[in-house]
């Protein structure tokens, strides 16, 4: 533990661990760990006692580095901000509160989507049919991926899939995400991404490519409000409800079905279907 000493050197110009805490508002220890993490390092540390100086115009820094601690910023984002240009650094402080608030906006929508299951009320108002899918021959790329790379990787694949589809002549239907697992906060899948082709093309490409079977499956259309998780919950309950109350079989893992320009569409745009192929 560091005690002030009796005669700190050079009063006016820096300040001893203990008056820079008092005067940055922040605890001694959290001033040692910003010191290891390269935050706010003191000016000079006494090769004898290891007493920490710093500078009366380090208390700017030290002072942002507390108030972004207590918007909960991890320290290594808190790092990239402190060293960035007033406007970059402004910048990056709004995109992370925008970050936060979309997490807890998911969270809150989250919280209702399970007090309606916990109490038997329904929340999804889900139209579920059913159709023959004819035998398709697809494009594909699947990944174990965590819950917050998903959207990510998911525009991605499509991007590369489609890209290379064009080589095969173009995509012969509608783009869709096969989930073979769960993906949430504990697992990672997996999910793989489809763009359907050509098949008399099929053998004239370098990328991963499979047959999707024909199949019967019932299916039901998402708008864009409806395809956010956790809103999208519902709809994979309800579903699946659907299939066990009219005595069915589901026969392979679920796929939401992509058309139209989803980035570009209104929240009460269809944009999506989900679909559980059948036995």
């Amino acid at each position: 533990m560091e005690h002030e000493p009796v005669d700190p050197p050079s009063p006016t110009e820096q300040l001893s661990i203990g008056a820079f805490a008092r005067r940055s508002r922040l605890s001694i220890k959290a001033l040692r760990l910003y010191d290891r993490l390269g935050l706010v390092r003191p000016v000079r540390v006494d090769p004898h006692n290891g007493y920490r100086w710093y500078l009366e115009s380090q208390l700017e820094t030290a002072r942002l580095v507390g108030l972004l601690r207590r918007l909960d910023m991890p320290l290594a984002r808190i790092g990239e901000v402190i060293v960035a240009p007033a406007p970059a650094a402004a910048e990056q402080l709004v995109t992370y509160w925008a970050e936060v608030e979309r997490r807890v906006t998911g969270q809150r929508e989250l919280v209702d989507y399970l007090a309606g299951k916990l109490t038997g009320r329904t929340t999804s108002d889900c139209v579920v049919r059913q159709r023959d899918v004819p035998e398709q021959w697809v494009l594909t790329e699947q990944r174990h991926v965590q819950v917050d790379e998903l959207s990510c990787w998911i525009g991605a694949a499509l991007r590369r899939l489609c890209t290379a589809a064009v080589d095969q002549g173009g995509s012969t239907g509608h783009p869709f995400v096969v989930y073979y697992g769960t993906i949430d906060a504990d697992s990672d899948g997996p999910a793989e991404v489809c763009v359907p082709i050509d098949p008399g093309r099929a053998d004239r490409t370098d990328v991963a490519i499979r047959r999707e079977p024909a199949h019967r499956e019932a299916y039901t259309p998402l708008r864009r409000v409806q395809v956010e998780f956790p809103q999208i919950l519902g709809a994979y309950d309800q579903v699946a409800r659907w299939i066990d109350e009219h005595g069915l079989t589901p026969g392979g893992a679920p796929r939401e079905v992509y058309f139209g320009e989803f980035m570009s569409a209104e929240p009460d745009d269809e944009v999506c279907e989900l679909a559980f192929p059948l036995d």
